[in-house]
């Protein structure tokens, strides 16, 4: 008999391997991005070079890898991992992010990072849910790049409103000081997860915390950009 580990998330069609989550026919349906700048990940006519934006206002990282746009049905199995306790989604959306790293490094525009972290949740809000699943996401990623995974580098050290309730400009001002990093990453090429990429705030916050530290390069990854 075939389980539900062994069929596809998306069609339900018996899978290969039962590792991959989603089978090739759907991961080639699923929404493609258009040409986006490589560094904040938003659409951009150039896409292979950074646009106006990131040339006037850098944001503090130097990549954002991203599997697919805010879309269905991507954007579903991201909610369902995060708010529908279904940890096991794990794996075939941290595919997803590792097939697309693996497009941009051969495209020679990427370091292979040293270091792999991924955003804190607060501690009540850990043990709401029971799990960080930036943190599940991140554990594969890392075992398959072959990379130090630091789940205790960073700590979020308040409370803070959902942003997806807030404006951007509230977001902004959610987050100063909600973070810390605990750990030397002088000179190391790193890798930060999310699930999911909506105005950035939360990555440039801890972003400029690294950047303080001195780290070589920051890479951010996530499922889903919001476009």
């Amino acid at each position: 008999m075939l389980t539900i580990a062994s069929r596809c998330w998306l069609c339900q069609c018996p899978l290969h391997l039962a590792v991959q989550g989603i089978c090739s026919l759907c991961l080639k349906t699923l929404p493609a991005a258009p040409p986006c700048c490589p560094r904040c990940g938003l659409p951009s006519s150039g896409g292979h070079i950074d646009c106006g934006r990131c040339l006037l206002k850098p944001p503090p990282w130097d990549a954002m890898i991203f599997a697919c746009p805010y879309e269905m049905p991507v954007s579903g199995l991201v909610l369902r991992l995060k708010f529908s306790r279904q940890p096991e989604l794990d794996t075939a959306l941290a595919r997803l992010l590792l097939l697309r790293w693996q497009a941009r490094w051969r495209e020679n525009r990427l370091p292979r990072p040293d270091v792999m972290l991924s955003v804190p949740l607060h501690q009540k809000r850990y043990f709401s849910r029971g799990y960080n699943q930036s943190e599940l996401l991140a554990r594969p990623l890392a075992r398959w790049l072959h990379c130090d995974y630091r789940p205790a580098a960073l700590s979020r050290d308040r409370r803070t409103p959902p942003q997806q309730s807030l404006t951007e400009l509230e977001r902004k001002w959610n987050l100063r000081k909600a973070f810390s990093c605990h750990e030397n990453l002088r000179n190391k090429h790193v890798m930060l997860i999310d699930d999911v990429v909506t105005t950035g705030s939360t990555v440039k916050e801890i972003g400029k915390i690294l950047q303080k530290q001195g780290i070589a390069s920051l890479q951010i990854g996530c499922i889903c950009r919001t476009l």
